[in-house]
């Protein structure tokens, strides 16, 4: 893997000190405490909300109901159908009724103990496609549509007639699960409403930019006067792509101005409030030629989206675009459903609907493979898309490194080699299987919605500069990416730079912490503020340094420099001489979108197609404890091609922590929904890969170039969840002959599978 130089990262000492302060550690004195008493029903009507035994507890502040939410009381990214605070109906358990603001956090708990909530349950509805039947419970009477939130087709070529010229046609359904994001720092924020009318917000928020226009409808208030604060994330992967604690504690503000107002969810609360993954089934019928060359594909998916929208149907689309993976197909249609339930708020999570639809079509590989008695990577790469072909949505693939490079380098591995051995290797009552799927993500917002980042750059007075990052860093690195651009484009040390985090007041419009296009969009913009900066400063040296030929400068460390009579003009004397307004400079970027759109997925304005595609594949080794029925991921190689490296280890880590994740989506999480209940609502019930559940985890990045990145590169943070899923199944087949067609695999499913003799 050649890359560039991998510094530490510029917030490392910080972090690993414990003097990084976030969103939850900030503690303005005298501030007070906000908190939400929940539904704690799935679907239910209010009938009655007694409210004045909390409002005498010593300490409280306010309790807040329906009845005092200004404006529409109404939240949405796309479509505002998420009451602030519920007024007649509930409809899925974490639902809020009434707020508290308190002194103290004691007072809080024990004025949101004293609210009295009489519910008349209502029938829910639990299941996405139950859910569309015509007798089902509405989630919301009187809508048009009623529990079908979103709805598409997108075809390509005529799959019906592909069909017919197949030798061979596998099929099954495939079924993923909700999962929880469980980062390390719960949604929390602070707001303090001053006398001067404006809304001051700290927040762990992933979209700052946003977040004052959904406060602003729902509150009835003028988003220019709200400014949103976001330090570092203690983690987010989605779940904080949308508001959580924003309008609550915008509303609680409101009720106290002058004074912070803080809350933070508990890990329960989280469990219960939170956004949460998708749950989606997967009808899949795949169809080939005698050689095995892919001729037809169709697909029919359906996603349960909770009781609101939020990104529901941006999910099933980019799900749905995905459904083909990245092969050649000549004919495919595929469908997908998503409908209103009473379970928990379906919303972004890393791999944002393409994690479904990679699972099912990478099983529906290996099930091909194994009616046409090949190897499962040989067809593979048999069909693997090239540059100038089209994926199966009829989006033409663009230039670069591809799928076939990146399976080709996992076979080359030595691990891939010696699987026989290591297989025959095995201790006793250990089983042991070896997987190789496809991985591939699409970077960017798609089409219909710009995908813009604005970035600033400020030459300081001491002669350092200063980056005005626009999009939160929820560990993924985005700090340490935009001053490794910056150092490198302006030739100085790491050192020599600072960032401010996204702050709606100073920092320039740049989009969401999200879809794997922080570092290309806001890269770009900040390499174009760092070209205007360049040549502003070799301008404005050239008069002390007595240059009639500015072109000629050049940055050096610390300085500008001539280098015809060797005189060096330092920065910092330069940062002295300039106005602020001279010391700055703005630049922009729009990522290009696919300029000749396939004519389908009509149903889609926003966000399909995608044009920019990062490509990958996953190696797993699995062993099985054929006395417990426990697999556990023994190997694993994460091979991904994502455009130029600017940091090795920013790769290895994104690929290491994605693998993490999907080995937890595959293996150990389940929040054991049960009529809209989770049953597993904490960290002692609801499991999570730790150190001892993993392997070392190995990482290999392809040569590849984007030309339109910046310095080449391309997303990168969501390909690497994709793998573990499908390769693991892979791999549990080649152990014990087990045909996993649903996640997560459970010691008890194998283990009944061995007793019952069907592996």
């Amino acid at each position: 893997m050649r890359h560039l130089d991998s510094p530490p990262r510029t917030d490392a000492l910080h972090k690993v000190c414990g003097r990084e302060r976030y969103a939850v550690d900030a503690m303005p004195p005298n501030c007070l405490w906000a908190g939400v008493r929940r539904a704690g029903i799935p679907h239910g009507l209010i009938v009655g909300l007694d409210v004045a035994s909390a409002r005498l507890v010593p300490g409280v502040v306010a309790v807040l109901t329906r009845a005092d939410v200004p404006g529409t009381n109404r939240q949405g990214i796309v479509s505002k159908d998420q009451p602030v605070l519920c007024g007649k109906r509930v409809r899925h358990c974490g639902d809020p009724v009434a707020l508290v603001v308190a002194e103290t956090r004691e007072a809080l708990a024990e004025g949101l103990a004293r609210i009295h909530v009489v519910l008349e349950p209502l029938p829910g509805v639990f299941d996405a496609e139950q859910a569309l039947l015509p007798d089902a419970p509405l989630v919301h009477p009187g809508r048009q549509g009623g529990n079908l939130l979103a709805h598409g087709l997108m075809e390509k070529g005529d799959a019906q007639a592909g069909f017919q010229r197949c030798a061979v046609v596998v099929g099954g359904r495939f079924v993923t699960p909700m999962q929880e994001h469980v980062s390390l720092e719960p949604p929390n924020g602070l707001a303090r409403f001053s006398p001067a009318g404006r809304l001051d917000m700290i927040v762990s928020s992933q979209a700052p930019y946003r977040d004052p226009f959904e406060i602003g409808h729902a509150l009835g208030l003028d988003p220019r006067r709200i400014r949103i604060r976001v330090p570092y994330l203690g983690g987010g992967f989605g779940g904080k792509d949308g508001a959580t604690v924003q309008c609550l504690l915008a509303l609680a503000a409101l009720r106290a101005p002058g004074r912070w107002v803080k809350m933070v969810w508990s890990r329960e609360e989280t469990f219960v409030a939170g956004y949460k993954r998708h749950p989606a089934v997967v009808d899949i019928r795949l169809g080939a030629q005698a050689d095995g060359t892919l001729g037809a594909l169709d697909c029919v998916m359906h996603f349960d989206a909770g009781p609101y929208a939020h990104l529901s149907g941006e999910i099933m689309a980019l799900g749905m675009e995905h459904a083909g993976g990245p092969y050649r197909i000549s004919g495919t249609r595929i469908e997908g459903f998503c409908a209103y339930t009473n379970n928990p708020v379906g919303g972004a999570f890393r791999g944002f609907g393409v994690i479904q639809a990679s699972f099912a079509v990478e099983r529906a590989m290996d099930l091909l493979a194994a009616r046409l008695s090949r190897d499962p990577v040989g067809l593979r790469l048999q069909n693997a898309l090239h540059a100038g072909e089209t994926n199966a949505v009829g989006v033409p693939v663009e230039p670069g490194t591809d799928i076939a490079a990146c399976l080709t380098a996992a076979k080359d591995h030595p691990f891939w080699a010696g699987r026989e051995a290591w297989k025959r290797a095995a201790p006793p009552f250990v089983r042991r299987g070896v997987g190789l799927v496809s991985m591939q993500n699409a970077m960017g917002y798609g089409r219909g919605l710009p995908d813009h980042a604005a970035a600033k750059l400020e030459l300081t007075r001491e002669g350092t500069f200063r980056i005005y990052n626009s999009v939160p860093d929820m560990g993924q690195g985005n700090v340490s990416a935009f001053v490794a651009l910056a150092a490198q484009a302006l030739h100085q040390p790491v050192g020599a730079f600072s960032c401010v985090q996204p702050d709606t007041k100073v920092c320039p419009l740049a989009g969401s912490s999200a879809a794997s296009r922080t570092t290309y969009t806001f890269g770009n913009a900040l390499l174009g503020a760092c070209r205007t900066m360049a040549e502003k400063l070799r301008n404005r040296a050239a008069l002390p340094l007595l240059c009639d030929r500015p072109d000629r400068l050049e940055l050096v460390p610390g300085g500008v420099s001539d280098p015809v009579t060797g005189r060096v003009f330092p920065l910092a004397r330069l940062g002295g001489l300039l106005l602020r307004d001279d010391r700055i400079c703005v630049d922009q970027c729009v990522m290009p979108v696919v300029e000749h759109p396939p004519d389908t997925g009509r149903e889609f304005t926003l966000g399909f197609p995608h044009r920019f595609y990062s490509y990958g594949a996953c190696l797993c080794g699995v062993e099985v404890d054929v006395l417990t029925g426990r697999a556990k991921l023994a190997r694993c190689l994460m091979v991904v091609a994502c455009g130029r490296v600017l940091s090795a280890a920013g790769v290895q880590q994104q690929l290491q922590g994605a693998a993490a994740q999907g080995a937890g989506f595959t293996l150990f999480e389940d929040v054991s929904l049960e009529a809209g209940r989770i049953r597993a609502g904490d960290l002692s019930t609801y499991l999570i890969p730790t150190t001892a559940d993993l392997p070392e985890i190995e990482c290999l990045a392809l040569e590849d170039n984007e030309p339109s990145g910046p310095m080449g590169l391309k997303g990168m943070g969501e390909v690497g969840i994709h793998g573990p899923g499908p390769a693991v199944a892979q791999a549990l087949h080649d152990a014990i002959g087990l045909t996993v067609t649903r996640l997560p695999v459970s010691p008890e499913t194998v283990l009944a599978a061995l007793e019952k003799g069907d592996v």
